[in-house]
Order: C-alpha cells, then structure tokens, then sequence
C-alpha cells in the first residue's frame, strides 16, 4: 500500500464523517448556479454559515476556519467554493521542513507529551524511519520510572536495529541522554531519539526535569536538543491544542507527532495547531502498523480529506 493510501485509510472517519459534507454543500451549490438561482459572483451567506459549521465540528478551530472562509468569500466564484477550500488549507499547513544542514551530528530529538498519546511507540517508529532513510539512529529510554517503556523500546532497537541507551530504574534522565548523545557521537550515528517520561504541564518537578535534559543535552552536544517533538493524541481534539500551547510555553516544542488520527473524525485539528500556535506537523499516525507513522505533507494530506486530486 502507497503512503498516500496508507493517508486515506487512515483518514477514512474524519473525511466520510465531516469533510464528506463538504462535497455535498458543493454539488447543491453549483446545481443553484446551473439553473440561475442566487448570487453567481461569490458564495452565498448561507453557504459560508455551512461551511463554517463543517469546518468547526471538524475541529479546525476559529483561526483556521476564518481564514478558510475569508478565501471562500472574497477570492473566487461559487463553483470554485472546494477549490478556494483546498487550496487555502493546503497554503495553511505547507511548512517547509527544517535544515539539516545547520545541525551537528548526531542531531538530538527529544519527544515528550502526556501519558497515553503513544510517545514511546512514536519513538520506535521515528527510528525505523531513520533507519529506511539511510540514517543511524540511537533510542535513548531516557523515561527511567517506567520500566515497560525501557522494554518496549529495547524490543524496538532490537527489531530494527538501532543503538540503544537506557539506565537502572530511577536513575537521572539527564544522565540517561548524554550517555546517548556520547554514545551516538563515539559510533558517528546522525540521529538521537529521546523518549521521556510522560508530564502535564502543571507538574512543576516533572517540568524541570525536562529543562534539566534540555540543558545536559546542549553540554553534550552544541545546540541540543535540536528538535522537540510533542506527540499528541488526535482523539481528543481541542484538549490537544491546549496541551500544545502549555507544552510550547514551557518546554520549546518545535513540531507536532499526531497519533491516532484513524481513531477520529476530528482530523481538523492539524490544522488548528498550525493556524492558531504556528507549529508544524512534523509527522501523523494513521493506523496501528509498523508503518503507519508519516511524515506529514500538506497536499496529501489535503487531498486524502477531501477524497479527490485537484
């Protein structure tokens, strides 16, 4: 199966559920036009107020969907109505990905999130995918309070044959990624993937553990961690934009893992966390598969939503 197949099935709820409706808004629109009934210059009122409901049951969020509705209104006819859709929404999410070249090697990427949004599967994943682009990756278990983590990602490295860092059960996490980082350097791997320990926001020490890796990951190597990746769990749809914001505010977050967007017919909220806090989606899960971790991109993402090609 193609990765954008792979898109589509993953996306199946959200695009049969809410986005599905949008095709039928269309269809009534154009056949308006066809037999000379209402305004032809620009969509109509009504069909804007429908539109705008679409887009907010699908969790787009406010920004997102403004900004969907003002290229509906004030740029095109009402037969392009999807076109103006599409084509804004793709503009809306097409973040240019980050230059490589700036980065030392091995490159540091610390993972964190919430517990149960699939930050230690995530891990695993990022690594096979390292792996399969030529790259050599090092899992760093750097969550030590929790010992099936440290397991699973151990299976992981075994299963695709990646370096692996971990400690004893409640050793120092900040010690857990520089014997990493030093690990990746010594066997020249490029990459470094971090799982930590699950954390809300709100608790202060789990909080100022993660700055303290932050910074053991900046003595060992220069500019560390040289990404940050939230994952988030789709299924729970605005709640994630708000972990996001608290996540950005507190601990650098510089792009988004998205998981369990087959699990939802809220698939609008990628576009919500790039519209409303100007994070990219770095990468989405769509099914339960070895495979079924993306990287994400915009037009196929786009059109996986809305059934069709342009």
């Amino acid at each position: 199966m193609s990765l954008v197949d792979r898109l589509r099935r993953g996306l199946r709820r959200t695009t049969d559920q809410l986005f599905g409706r949008l095709d039928t808004l269309t269809s009534e629109r154009r056949r308006s036009l066809d037999s000379g009934g209402g305004p032809e210059a620009t969509a109509s009122i009504d069909t804007l107020e429908a539109l705008e409901e679409i887009l907010i049951e699908a969790d787009l969020g406010v920004v997102a969907t403004n900004r969907l509705i003002d290229a509906a209104r004030g740029h095109v006819d009402g037969r392009d109505l999807l076109a103006s859709v599409k084509g804004e929404l793709c503009r809306l999410l097409d973040f240019r990905p980050m230059p490589s070249g700036s980065v030392p090697c091995p490159k540091v990427v610390l993972v964190v999130g919430v517990n149960g949004t699939g930050k230690t599967t995530t891990v695993g994943r990022l690594a096979r995918l390292a792996i399969q682009e030529g790259q050599r990756p090092v899992i760093c278990a750097a969550d030590t309070f929790r010992a099936a983590a440290v397991e699973q990602l151990r299976v992981w490295a075994q299963h695709v044959d990646a370096e692996f860092v971990s400690a004893r059960a409640g050793a120092d996490p900040a010690a857990v990624v520089f014997d990493a980082i030093t690990c990746g350097k010594a066997r020249q791997c490029d990459i470094v993937l971090v799982d930590t320990a699950g954390r809300l926001h709100t608790q202060v020490n789990l909080m100022g553990e993660l700055d303290k890796i932050r910074r053991v990951a900046g003595r060992a190597i220069s500019g560390a961690p040289h990404e940050t990746l939230l994952v988030l769990d789709a299924t729970v749809g605005q709640n994630g934009l708000h972990q996001a914001r608290k996540f950005l505010e507190s601990s650098g977050v510089t792009g988004i893992v998205l998981t369990k967007l087959d699990g939802t017919a809220k698939g609008g909220i990628v576009a919500a966390i790039t519209a409303d806090l100007g994070l990219p989606i770095r990468y989405i899960g769509v099914g339960e598969q070895l495979d079924d971790l993306l990287p994400f991109s915009a037009t196929d993402y786009v059109d996986a939503l809305f059934r069709s090609s342009w």
